[in-house]
């Protein structure tokens, strides 16, 4: 059944160039939420951050199928908002990335920060979501994720009765974790989700910790406004994307240089994605395994992120000198150990999910990671997804995959050894079974999950 939802996120579903032209965006969320705009009657909220963008703020913008609506933040409060409190604090903080003894330091500049940029920005949103509201007021407004999470209170306050829910798309952590925030600051993000009719999240562990640390926290039981639902992907759509021509000429250059074994990593160039381990690892397996060095390689795909950030920017240094150490040290003729591509290239993503040997995924944290299910159903070689037990797509994949522990450097080689020299038959029959676990639970099925459990869980109002 379609109705009217209101979307809000960071990223909208496009970019707008200077010149006027629109772009797919290439977030993760986005892509994912893309089918709602085929199903639903859609108006979507998303900040304004490019100078196109900006010029058509303000305005909504027919598109061909949802509606599209920019918010212009002023530029200094959008920078303490993103690079200062949403990356790095509240990525660091739920997925365990803070360094403790040394970090984060709360000072009077990153109360400003909060102050005048996160709370600002959400206040700014709230204030575009309750003028959609006062047009269209039998829309449920749907939030998305980690930036968002003073917005969904504000609403509340300014429309007691509209229909709110929040999907939280990364890792929930226990209540300590929470404790390196001022107490008004971790009790305002709380307060802010709990103000919705419903709270998603991908896995139960995630939905547990939220619980406990709301508990915590708050002294609030809020069992009844939370739903664990796996976000997923489409199946026919990747499907139909390996058999296009820019696929099929990426999959070409790929077979075309490879060795006889292929590992696989597509990502960002994120500190949770845990990629220096991931290399040290496959440093760790050739040592261990000298009859594999030039018979396998590494490629890996990573796409430069939020390098306005120090600790992002550090991280992606530290990358490109593991490469360097392991090259150098098992490189030979006509060989290089790990191909290292610094890209945003969709097309080469998919091909290189086809024609792997092996996946890699050993995320120190990951709420989903779709990266595992996109490869899964489109893969021709019966590949094996070495999956770290802290991404959210372990619980659903898990069994038909070689599990690795992120801070487990020999582990980690070890199980990349049994992935690839696993027997083809053992190969086959797991790759097939995580692909049936994905096109049985598409994401389709997910934004069915969202809408079906709204009415349940608003029944009488708030």
């Amino acid at each position: 059944m379609r109705r009217k939802l209101i979307v809000v996120s960071n990223r909208g579903p496009v970019r707008v160039a200077r010149d006027g032209s629109v772009h797919r965006s290439s977030g993760g969320l986005a892509t994912a939420l893309r089918s709602l705009l085929q199903h639903q009657d859609v108006t979507w909220i998303a900040s304004a951050t490019t100078e196109g963008e900006r010029a058509l703020a303000g305005e909504t913008l027919q598109q061909e199928n949802y509606r599209l609506r920019l918010v212009a933040h002023d530029a200094q409060a959008y920078d303490w908002y993103y690079n200062v409190v949403a990356n790095p604090m509240l990525w660091f903080v739920q997925h365990s990335l803070w360094e403790l003894a040394y970090t984060p330091k709360v000072d009077a500049a990153f109360h400003r920060a909060w102050r005048d940029g996160y709370a600002a920005v959400n206040e700014g949103f709230a204030r575009v979501v309750l003028a959609e509201l006062e047009h269209e007021p039998e829309a449920a407004v749907f939030f998305h994720d980690y930036h968002l999470y003073l917005a969904p209170k504000l609403v509340r306050q300014g429309c007691p009765d509209s229909t709110l829910m929040h999907f939280v798309h990364v890792p929930w952590p226990q209540p300590d974790c929470w404790r390196v925030l001022p107490r008004a600051m971790r009790c305002a993000i709380h307060e802010g989700l709990i103000a919705n009719d419903v709270i998603g999240f991908h896995t139960e562990r995630w939905r547990s910790n939220f619980l406990y640390s709301t508990r915590e926290l708050l002294g609030e039981d809020v069992t009844q406004k939370t739903v664990t639902a796996p976000i997923s992907v489409n199946p026919a759509e990747f499907a139909e994307l390996a058999q296009s021509d820019p696929v099929l000429a990426a999959e070409r250059e790929i077979v075309g240089k490879r060795p006889e074994k292929l590992v696989v990593r597509v990502d960002r160039t994120d500190p949770s994605k845990n990629i220096v381990r991931g290399f040290e690892a496959f440093a760790t397996l050739l040592e261990d395994h000298p009859e594999l060095v030039g018979r396998v390689s590494f490629l890996a795909l990573l796409q430069p992120s939020r390098q306005d950030v120090p600790e992002y920017a550090d991280y992606l240094a530290e990358i490109g000198a593991t490469v360097a150490r392991v090259n150098a040290a098992h490189a030979g003729e006509d060989y290089q150990p790990i191909d290292l591509r610094l890209v945003e290239d969709f097309a080469l993503a998919v091909a290189a999910y086809t024609v792997c040997d092996v996946l890699m995924v050993n995320a120190l944290a990951d709420g989903m990671n779709l990266v595992a299910k996109e490869a899964v159903v489109v893969n021709t070689r019966e590949s094996v997804l070495a999956l770290s037990e802290n991404t959210g797509a372990h619980q659903e994949l898990g069994a038909f995959a070689v599990t690795l522990h992120p801070f487990d450097i020999q582990q980690q080689a070890d199980a990349l050894h049994e992935a690839l020299t696993m027997g083809r038959d053992q190969r086959r029959a797991r790759r097939e079974a995580a692909a049936r676990v994905v096109e049985e639970n598409d994401i389709a099925k997910w934004l069915t999950a969202q809408l079906t459990d709204l009415p349940i869980h608003t029944e009488g109002g708030q």
